[in-house]
């Protein structure tokens, strides 16, 4: 009835973690496929060895994390898929608890958990993602104690993909050319395109507080990797999908923001992320007419993604 796939590049320090949490769900009915992004490690060896019950996928080359969860979404076919990071630990209820929502509620279309920093249990990595109309997406409750400030099923923007379930019925009507997640955005804010073409189309995300994921926070990605994919995907997720009334309306602020992002990793220009932030920009705007060309919105979204924009 689920399947839960497990994007992996070189993860072989962080999978035993993962795959022991999803032994002990309280909830069984479920498979696991790992999606092998070409390793140079021994992640596949450990798991056909260690883990015989899980589906190992490979790619012949490294494509990056939006290629290679297309790639597991075309190989499986449960009714609810489940996106699980490999350096997150899940509490026991945790698939119960998602999936259980989206059969009690089925005017949501997916799923948020409550991710908590791996090495500081009380502290909140997400309880749900929100976007903000400069372009810039953001995760509630980062950094804060968890003191149960988030303890209510709500309406969020959308789920973090890093502990997220989907119907797979709304990923089917959301895919491009047949893919699910856009592979052009290589990695990074894919989850926040897909998040943004979901309200385009008025599917909504539940934020499940009895859904908990502890995550290794960047442990399998991160630093330079990630400022350069943020500082090019930001701009290019709010090309492809401001509606052109809100584009009127927050062009200023998105400058503004790639502004401020410039001047500080000017700032601090001898450190490695900062100067693949600005790489990032740079490529980023050469890309920009190319994300222009793939608009293809209607006018009826517009209000859609307005109200979305209203929820964090």
């Amino acid at each position: 009835m689920i399947d839960v796939i497990i994007p992996n590049y070189n993860g072989s320090a962080f999978l035993p973690v993962c795959l022991d949490s999803l032994r002990a769900q309280t909830r069984c009915d479920f498979t696991v496929t790992v999606v092998d992004d070409a390793s140079t490690d021994d992640s596949v060896a450990l798991i056909k060895s260690r883990y015989p019950e899980v589906q190992v996928f490979q790619l012949d080359q490294n494509r990056g994390f939006a290629a290679a969860v297309n790639a597991a979404l075309t190989a499986t076919h449960q009714p609810f898929v489940a996106l699980l990071n490999n350096d997150t630990e899940a509490d026991p209820h945790w698939l119960a608890a998602l999936i259980g929502a989206l059969e009690r509620w089925p005017q949501f279309a997916f799923a948020a958990s409550k991710l908590r920093l791996f090495d500081r249990r009380n502290v909140l990595h997400s309880a749900g993602d929100f976007y903000r109309p400069n372009g810039e997406p953001g995760n509630r409750g980062v950094w804060e104690e968890d003191r149960g400030q988030y303890d209510v099923y709500s309406e969020v923007f959308g789920p973090c993909a890093g502990a997220a379930a989907y119907r797979r019925s709304a990923l089917e009507l959301l895919a491009e050319d047949g893919r699910v997640f856009d592979e052009e955005l290589v990695m990074y804010c894919e989850d926040v395109d897909l998040n943004l073409r979901a309200r385009r189309k008025g599917l909504r995300t539940i934020f499940v507080p009895t859904a908990v994921v502890y995550h290794r926070l960047s442990a399998s990605g991160g630093g330079a990797l990630a400022s350069y994919y943020c500082g090019r995907n930001f701009p290019l997720v709010w090309v492809k999908n401001m509606p052109s009334d809100l584009m009127r309306r927050y062009w200023p602020a998105l400058i503004a923001s790639q502004l401020r992002f410039a001047l500080h990793s000017l700032r601090h220009i001898r450190e490695p992320a900062a100067r693949a932030r600005l790489r990032g920009q740079l490529a980023g705007l050469r890309a920009l007419p190319h994300f222009w060309s793939r608009r293809a919105l209607t006018a009826a979204e517009t209000e859609l993604i307005a109200k979305a924009l209203d929820l964090g």
